[in-house]
């Protein structure tokens, strides 16, 4: 077999990966970003709102990317992963709630990780490489309430490479979904995280925060799984046509928002690709979620290449292509184990008229 016949036939079996996950053709994801060797997963959870945040831990260093797509971001240390610069190995991503105040919980990460001894050598001292970015939850419960270093480290604590919690925890505890027809006709979502692995070992991860204005499709149905709802509460309203039939986007809602989510792959990767994968699974979140990266959403996605087999520009491609599939996966998983909250309706607990 040649070399191309031989790159054709592993992105022909990537591409059937996460088709297989899907039975009846809806969309089963499966896994977790943790099955990724060299990362780990905490999280930190409010019991007095729902809010929280997630640490995502690259103890050894893994070279980053990122992509913000969204008008309204809310981030730290993402000119850093730039290709320019000269640092390339980041050692936690966080992701929160708790809009801008939210940033805070990346210097308890950074506490944590220096304790342990985890960070870049500057002489004498250890700096942990800790980018972050936020999403907006402040809508539910006390405002005042929000996560802050001591989450962070909590989160950064708790971290290990098991599989995932899902749902209602760290930075999706505070998370829904449908927001343009108004915060009273949305739904909750949460937290989730999907994986996939190829025969050759490349194994890839996502984790998404979903918080979106807009709804959450199935992205092998078109099937809307969450979102804004009529106002029998029975049905969904279909954000999509209601946009081309004239709605406005004159709500308060609109800024309440955004989607956060990390990639991970067991690759040996460029800044430069790290970024260009980025770009790519951006996609994923065009296809589950309808309408996306609007200017009042935060929408940004990060990668991380853990080591392993490095990669041409051939693999580049096929990588990519995998990262907006399983992106797209972990949104899905997202709005599936979410639980209902403050008079928002999860998926599981939605009665629709047509069931």
């Amino acid at each position: 077999m040649s070399t191309s016949q031989s790159r054709r036939s592993l992105l022909q079996s990537a591409v059937a990966a996460p088709l297989a996950a899907a039975a009846g053709g809806k969309t089963k994801p499966s896994g977790s970003i943790t099955d990724v060797p060299g990362v780990e997963v905490g999280h930190w959870t409010s019991s007095r709102r729902p809010t929280g945040c997630t640490a995502i831990l690259t103890r050894e260093g893994a070279v980053a990317g990122v992509d913000v797509r969204g008008g309204g971001p809310g981030t730290r240390e993402t000119d850093l992963l730039s290709p320019e610069r000269t640092i390339e190995k980041v050692h936690a991503i966080v992701l929160s709630g708790g809009s801008a105040f939210g940033l805070a919980t990346a210097d308890g990460v950074m506490r944590y990780l220096e304790e342990s001894g985890i960070g870049f050598r500057a002489g004498s001292a250890v700096v942990p490489i800790v980018p972050a970015a936020i999403l907006y939850d402040l809508g539910l419960g006390d405002s005042s309430i929000r996560p802050d270093a001591e989450s962070g480290y909590k989160a950064a604590k708790a971290a290990s490479s098991g599989t995932v919690r899902q749902g209602n925890v760290g930075a999706g505890a505070g998370a829904t979904v449908g927001k343009l027809m108004g915060a009273g006709r949305s739904m909750k979502a949460g937290i989730g995280s999907a994986s996939m692995e190829l025969p050759d070992g490349l194994v890839l991860g996502a984790i998404a925060a979903v918080n979106s204005l807009g709804d959450v499709v199935d992205p092998e149905t078109n099937e809307i799984l969450a979102g804004a709802l009529n106002e029998d509460g029975r049905s969904f309203a279909n954000l999509s046509q209601r946009i081309r039939e004239g709605l406005g986007f004159g709500a308060a809602e609109r800024f309440q928002n955004t989607t956060l989510g990390v990639v991970a792959a067991n690759v040996d990767w460029t800044q430069a690709q790290a970024q260009k994968v980025a770009q790519m699974a951006q996609d994923g979140l065009a296809r589950a979620i309808r309408p996306v990266h609007m200017p009042f959403d935060g929408d940004t996605i990060f990668t991380v290449g853990t080591g392993g087999a490095k990669t041409d520009t051939a693999r580049l491609g096929l990588l990519g292509a995998l990262a907006a599939d399983v992106l797209a996966q972990a949104v899905v998983a997202a709005v599936l184990a979410a639980e209902s909250v403050e008079g928002r309706l999860a998926r599981r607990d939605l009665v629709l008229d047509n069931e």
